[in-house]
């Protein structure tokens, strides 16, 4: 079942929306301003985040763009009274994946939401987990306040592995993200991943990129 948060200030129209995504099995949970709608998001996992644009305590904009700060790619449809291409600039500067205009049909915003659920944004600018954190724009990996010194296929290979954190990614996976079709013999993805974890750990307490047999590799946080 999908799981999706609606932040939307008009309450009649939550109504209406939530009432049309039950009968579509879709649980939903809501708030009615921003700031609410971002402790939610902050608290809970979600699918996808419907967020009005105007909303009260802190708008849209504002809410999709502190969520894009904290590493947070979960896929965003914002519904707006504005057709303005300015207006949509600006939402997907601030990492909107989709809009929507009211009014709209219910169908609409239903195949909309399927398709946002069946992917990760790609508006997400910073991953993070426990004292590192890299910076998909600037090319750069920091851990413990010490950057990373990376080749470009490490710091690509770290951010497979951040982006599905902290599930383990398949070997397979990694060689195909980082390769395509012309991949090289398994022990290049050995060395990767070798000098990976060797500046990973590099004057840090505990290690953050795991083995995990039968599955691949994972960079998490210790049990």
């Amino acid at each position: 079942m999908l799981n999706l948060l609606l932040v939307e200030d008009d309450i009649d129209l939550a109504t209406a929306v939530i009432e049309y995504l039950e009968m579509e099995s879709i649980q939903c949970d809501s708030a009615y301003n921003g700031l609410t709608g971002m402790n939610l998001i902050e608290n809970n996992d979600y699918q996808v985040i419907i967020l009005d644009l105007n909303l009260p305590k802190m708008d849209g904009l504002e809410v999709c763009k502190k969520m894009r700060e904290l590493g947070d790619d979960t896929p965003v449809l914002m519904l707006t009274a504005r057709d303005s291409l300015n207006d949509k600039v600006a939402g997907f500067n601030a990492g909107t994946d989709d809009y929507l205009v009211k009014p709209f049909a219910m169908e609409e915003l239903i195949v909309r939401i399927k398709a946002l659920s069946l992917r990760r944004s790609g508006q997400i600018n910073n991953l993070s987990v426990g004292d590192l954190t890299v910076d998909l724009v600037r090319k750069i990996a920091v851990r413990g306040g010490r950057e990373l010194k990376l080749s470009p296929s490490s710091f690509k290979l770290l951010e497979i592995l951040m982006r599905q954190s902290p599930m383990p990614v398949s070997r397979e996976h990694l060689m195909q993200g980082l390769w395509g079709d012309d991949q090289p013999d398994s022990n290049s993805l050995k060395v990767h991943i070798y000098k990976l974890r060797k500046e990973l750990e590099t004057n840090a307490d505990t290690p953050l990129l795991h083995t995990v047999t039968g599955h691949g590799f994972s960079i998490r946080e210790s049990l």
